[in-house]
This record gives C-alpha cells, sequence and structure tokens, in this order.
C-alpha cells in the first residue's frame, strides 16, 4: 500500500486552458508490484497499454546511453592497463584518466525489477586479463540520466549535464566525467529524440504531456521541467498546468521545491495532496472501518500538510473516495484537513465518474491559485553543508537527528573537497513512511535517520544519500504482477494492464 499521500503542483493561474504533465511509468514496477500506471493512478490516460510500456521510448534510450557510459569506464581503464603511454597518446587525449577502480560510483542498468543484479562482478572472462571487479545494476529510472533529461531546459543544456556527469575518481582524487571519457556527445545523440514530450490525452480529451520518469524515492520523482514549460505556453497565462510529484510531501514535494523550482525558475500556486481513507486507516492502526483509526491516522496527513505550506503555497487536499467509505470516514479526514492548515479539502469521485467527479476539487484549486500571497520558500540554502542540508530535511521528516555510516562521512568529506557540497539534496528513502523503517505509520519522530552511503549526481544537479535499506534496484514480490499480463491473441488487445 502506498503512504497516504501523492502530490501535484499547480503552475499557474485561472481555469480556461489545461494541460498534465506526467511521469512514464518504469517497466519494474508494472511487471513487479504496482501492476501498471502506478497502481492505476493514471488509469484515465489512453492508450493505458502503450502509456504502460514502450510509447515514449525515454527509459530505453535512457538504458542504452547509461550502459554505453558504463562500458566506457571499463574500457578506458582496461587499455590503460595492458598498453603503453606512446600507444594511448596515438588515440587518446589526455592518454591517461587513471581511474580508481575502487571509486566507481556508475553502474549498469535496466528497467526489470531483479534483485539478483544489486551486486555482481564483472571481467570474468578470459580476454579481460584478471580486471574482475564488483559492481550492480539500478533500475533504469534510478539513473543519473534520467534525472537529468526532467531537470535539463534544452538540448545544449542536456549536452553539458551529461558531459559533466561524474563517474569516479582517479587515484590522485581528481573527479573523472563522462567528457573526460570522451562518451558525452555519444549520449547526447543517444538522447537527442527523448528530449522531446509524448502527446497524450485523457478519456474525456484532455491533453497530457508524458515525459522522463524518474523514481520518486530513489531519484527525485518529478515529470520534466520541458514538458512543463511547454505546457505552460500552451496553456497561456489564463490556464492550469497541473504537474506530477511523485509520493507525498517527505520525497516528491520536497524535490520537487528544492530541486525541480531551483532548476525550473517556475514557482506552484498549490499544492493538491491526495488522501485516502484506507491509507490513512493503515497510518491510524488498522484496515478495518473504524473512524477512530481514520482520525489517529490522520496526523500523517497533518504533517503532509504543515511539510507542504512551509513552502508558501496553498494546500487543497483531495480525497479520493470509494465505495467502502463512511460519510462519518470523510468528514474526519476533511476536519483533520482543515485543522492542519489546507486551503480547501474535498471529497472527489472522479475515478467513477470521471472528471464531474472532480468539478468541486477543480474550483477549489482555483480558489487557492488565486489566493496566492507568499513567495517560495527553500526548506535549506545551497551554501550551508551537505550534513547541513540532510539534517533540515531529516527534521522535515520528524527526525531528531542523523547517523552517517563510514562511508558516507568518506563520501561527504570527499564531494565536499571536490566542490560540490553547494548542490542540493535528493534523498533515497522508503515512500512507506516518514521515516527510514517502513513499518513505522502514522507521523513518527525523535528517530535518528540511518545515511547508509552518499553518492552524486553532478549533472544532474544533486548530491543523493541512501537512507537505511533503501535499494536502487527493487525486487519482485512472491506474485508479480506479470501473473495477470496477457495478450488477447485475436484482438491484439493487452489483458491485466488496469
Amino acid at each position: 500500500m502506498k503512504n497516504s499521500v501523492r502530490s501535484f503542483s499547480l503552475c499557474v493561474k485561472s481555469y480556461d486552458q489545461v494541460v498534465t504533465c506526467l511521469r512514464q511509468p518504469s517497466q519494474g514496477p508494472t511487471f513487479g508490484i504496482k501492476g501498471g500506471a502506478a497502481g492505476g493512478g493514471y488509469s484515465q490516460v489512453i492508450p493505458m497499454d502503450e502509456f504502460n510500456l514502450h510509447m515514449t521510448g525515454d527509459i530505453h534510450a535512457i538504458t542504452a546511453a547509461n550502459n554505453l557510459l558504463a562500458a566506457a569506464i571499463d574500457t578506458r581503464i582496461f587499455h590503460e592497463s595492458s598498453q603503453s603511454d606512446k600507444a594511448l597518446f596515438n588515440r587518446l587525449c589526455p592518454p591517461r584518466l587513471d581511474i580508481d577502480p575502487e571509486s566507481i560510483t556508475w553502474r549498469r542498468v535496466m528497467d526489470v525489477n531483479d534483485r539478483f543484479l544489486r551486486k555482481i562482478s564483472i571481467g570474468e572472462g578470459p580476454d579481460e586479463k584478471g580486471m574482475v571487479r564488483e559492481t550492480g545494476f539500478d533500475i533504469s529510472v534510478a539513473s543519473e540520466i534520467m534525472a537529468v533529461l526532467a531537470l535539463t531546459t534544452s538540448l545544449s543544456d542536456m549536452r553539458e549535464r551529461l558531459g559533466k556527469m561524474v563517474v569516479g575518481n582517479s587515484r590522485a582524487g581528481e573527479p573523472v566525467t563522462a567528457d573526460d571519457l570522451g562518451v558525452g556527445g555519444a549520449l547526447t545523440v543517444l538522447m537527442k529524440d527523448a528530449i522531446n514530450p509524448t502527446l497524450m490525452q485523457t478519456l474525456e480529451g484532455t491533453p497530457v504531456l508524458v515525459h522522463a520518469g524518474p523514481f520518486a524515492n530513489i531519484a527525485h520523482g518529478n515529470s520534466s521541467v520541458v514538458a512543463d514549460k511547454i505546457a505552460l505556453k500552451l496553456v497561456g497565462p489564463g490556464g492550469f498546468v497541473v504537474t506530477e510529484a511523485g509520493f507525498g510531501a517527505d520525497i516528491g514535494t520536497e524535490k520537487f521545491m528544492n530541486i525541480k523550482c531551483r532548476y525550473s525558475g517556475l514557482t506552484p500556486q498549490c499544492a493538491i495532496i491526495v488522501a485516502t481513507i484506507r491509507a490513512l486507516k493503515m497510518h491510524g492502526g488498522g484496515p478495518d472501518e473504524n473512524v477512530a483509526l481514520v482520525e489517529a491516522g490522520c496526523i500523517n496527513l497533518a504533517r503532509h500538510v504543515a511539510n507542504t505550506k512551509a513552502y508558501g503555497v496553498n494546500v487543497v487536499v483531495a480525497v479520493n473516495m470509494f465505495s467502502t467509505d463512511t460519510e462519518a470516514e470523510l468528514n474526519a479526514v476533511r476536519d483533520a484537513a482543515l485543522a492542519a492548515g489546507a486551503f480547501d479539502a474535498v471529497v472527489c469521485t472522479h475515478h467513477a465518474h470521471g472528471g464531474k467527479g472532480a468539478v468541486d476539487l477543480g474550483l477549489a484549486v482555483q480558489r487557492a491559485c488565486e489566493n496566492v500571497n507568499q513567495p517560495l520558500k527553500f526548506l535549506y540554502p545551497l551554501d550551508i553543508g551537505i550534513k547541513d542540508k540532510i539534517e533540515a530535511i531529516a527534521k522535515s521528516y520528524g527526525a531528531s537527528g542523523v547517523e552517517y555510516s563510514e562511508l558516507a562521512e568518506k563520501q561527504i568529506e570527499m564531494y565536499t573537497k571536490q566542490g560540490f557540497s553547494g548542490l542540493p539534496i535528493c534523498m533515497a528513502k522508503t515512500q512507506y513512511s516518514f521515516s527510514h523503517n517502513a513499518a513505522s505509520k502514522g507521523a513518527p519522530s525523535g528517530f535518528m535517520l540511518p545515511i547508509r552511503d552518499v553518492r552524486a549526481s553532478i549533472g544532474a544537479g544533486f548530491i543523493y544519500p541512501l537512507v537505511g535499506t533503501m535499494s536502487t534496484m527493487p525486487g519482485l514480490p512472491t506474485r508479480p504482477c506479470f501473473y495477470e499480463i496477457d495478450l488477447d491473441t485475436a484482438t491484439g488487445k493487452v489483458i491485466g494492464l488496469s
């Protein structure tokens, strides 16, 4: 079950024209635990089967580019170790990067949940001359190239960002980039078409721009800057752009505000927090129909509202109603949202009734956007240290402090020495709790947040700490969703993608 919240931010005022910007779902969850379109949350987007699979091609391009860079790294080390300076100089300049294999942070990727690739050994073949090292796979949507695509503003900006990506260090401790390896231009060629968003539509004909797909718990989890800017131009000054920020205020909204808004220069007028009775019951301590459990679980929603309001935007809570929800439960959530400082809280039935079921939500959002009276506030300034930024984010989760592993301490020291401490932070954390412990529900406080590793996405423009046991390569559950997915060979229609 997801956290109680997914957040969506509105970028402009008025209501005459609307364009929605979404990420494309990863095939990992589609065939794994969610079953497509992030569990059916985007089931109003058509065609659904293509939306969930290969339609944009973005993820395939990212996979190819990522793995080309991985091959370039190991190839460079191989040839430097086996050729003379003269032979290298005739082909390469500089002839030696002297990459320290132990420092390599760049991993291969694939868009499948495969836990057995989290740690692998490469170079085992007889022709690799004993150049064996340990590495692993991440899921494609966690690649830095995905983050670059989602945060870039133009083709030239993407070329610069791809070239600046740091893959490891030289033995002298200097960062080694994709451009140092001579591969930045080739990466851009592989990504040149992926920079264009794909136009789709809802069942009711509203345009939707689908672009990129960074994971919200591993990467920054937001739809692309390019799609947002195109949408803003299309709707004009009298329209709305609804852009996705994955999961809740602890992940999607925080990264939207502190990373995406910084790089895009765009400011949201309103944030929509989506809640369900079922999820709030879970945060209250149980699954059964029970108003007291809902009221107890609303402490989770209240913290999401408070965290989002702290950025200076109005918050509208959308309560997605299901047939099992009672009026008393719905009223309890609405009352709790308003008490926490939400601008409004609206019960929505669009899953059952389409656009008609969300008219009140649209009107509430319109009012919220017309009553903005504060500038955007960031959670932290960029000129403080890496640890200070991490601790500011941890405090917003409810943590009393942060524990750093020996590896994390070493990485923070190195990135600071290399001049990267001025970048924003992208926490890789479970989406199921404010804390690092997925089983800790409600609004936990007073815990210590453990940081086991810290990595850098220099081209994308952020530092990303790995919190607790958060993995960058998910695994498949006992019964993956691929059990339910098939093709009707008579009609050619896909079955099981909802």
